[in-house]
């Protein structure tokens, strides 16, 4: 069997470590792996960046290194592809023509390694011709459904954790209030774990509208208990009651989602005034994508990418490599297409939160 496999959408720490569990799992079966460069360019632009194959020298220690060798794209949907117009770009179908190449190719499975856009994208392309698809789970914010767990989580949260730490000196040096903005469109998983290793006061996420009086009176109730410093956490998509989350940059004919950011900023220029207190933000962004996976996702992602080789040399069916009950488990590709998971109100590191006395800007009185 052939098969190919890409990398779309934003990069995770862990997508190199997949490519190499999938690629030696797949030789020891007798299947030949081949790498699409930058999601689905190298099918639709072929002369720019064509295809590579994937075999035992190629993956050879990748296992460790952050990004991808295959190269990803955030605008490369073969549904709404960019093709430049009367001096515009204007979104064109090419779902079939991907169908087409890979068929033309001679590959006879897809292997998607994936957040909700990249997984969405492949369910899609079964209706055009493609045979089988196998989706691995990637994003970040740990939000995708069907699983349990995504790789690049792990990683995204010591980045964070590792950025409060050095926050609390500086923070305490000059007795400010600062806010760290992190990844997290739809979830708080990213802020709620880094926020609770991290030591943090104040964790604002999307599931918990927040009343930012409320964390005011938490920052004024730690400095009347001599704490005259405080850390904020804030996922991007977290917002006020009766608000809406601080928005960069709109939907478009390329873009699913809005871009999210400015949360920080907004939030720390509102507890300057609210406070009096010298209030300052930064956006970690990017930085939770990049570098070397973490112990816990190089063993995830190698998990996940191994079972997608043994799922395609033992089924015929096409479906999402999940994580449940930490088991690895072959779940319906379907799954991806329902809502985002998000962080349950009822979850126990929530109530350890609460218990710690961090503020989530809901509470009646914050404790200091």
């Amino acid at each position: 069997m052939k098969i190919a496999v890409n990398t779309g959408g934003g990069d995770a720490p862990g997508l190199n470590a997949v490519l190499r569990a999938l690629t030696l799992g797949a030789e020891s079966r007798g299947l030949e792996a081949w790498g699409i460069r930058h999601g689905y360019r190298g099918l639709l632009e072929p002369e720019e960046e064509g295809l590579v194959r994937l075999d035992r020298a190629a993956v050879r220690g990748i296992a460790h290194l952050g990004g991808t060798i295959l190269g990803s794209t955030n605008r490369g949907d073969p549904f709404a592809w960019p093709v430049l117009r009367g001096g515009a770009l204007t979104p064109v179908d090419r779902g079939t023509e991907v169908a087409e190449r890979l068929a033309a190719q001679g590959f006879e499975a897809l292997v998607v390694l994936g957040g909700d856009g990249s997984l969405r994208i492949a369910q899609k392309l079964l209706g055009r011709g493609v045979p089988r698809v196998i989706g691995v789970p990637k994003t970040i914010d740990n939000d995708l459904p069907g699983t349990d767990r995504c790789f690049g989580f792990s990683t995204a949260v010591s980045t964070a954790v590792e950025a409060l730490d050095r926050l609390h000196t500086t923070a305490q040096a000059h007795d400010r209030v600062m806010v760290a903005e992190v990844m997290g469109r739809d979830a708080g998983f990213i802020a709620l774990h880094a926020g609770v290793a991290g030591g943090a006061d104040v964790i604002l996420i999307p599931e918990l509208p927040f009343d930012l009086e409320r964390v005011a009176e938490k920052i004024l109730a730690r400095e009347r208990a001599g704490r005259r410093f405080s850390i904020v956490v804030a996922a991007e998509g977290a917002s006020a009651r009766g608000g809406s989350s601080s928005v960069l940059a709109p939907a478009d004919a390329f873009r699913e989602h809005v871009r999210l950011g400015g949360v920080g900023a907004l939030v720390a220029q509102q507890l300057e005034r609210l406070t009096g207190k010298e209030a300052r933000s930064l956006v970690l962004g990017h930085l939770l994508r990049g570098g070397s996976p973490v112990a816990e996702d190089r063993v995830l992602a190698q998990r996940l990418g191994a079972a997608a080789a043994r799922f395609l040399a033992g089924t015929t069916a096409s479906g999402l490599v999940a994580v449940r009950g930490g088991e690895v488990v072959f779940a319906p590709l379907e799954c991806v297409l329902a809502p985002p998971r998000r962080v349950s109100l009822e979850d126990d590191l929530i109530t350890t939160a609460r218990d710690l006395g961090i503020c989530f800007g809901d509470e009646e009185r914050p404790a200091p």
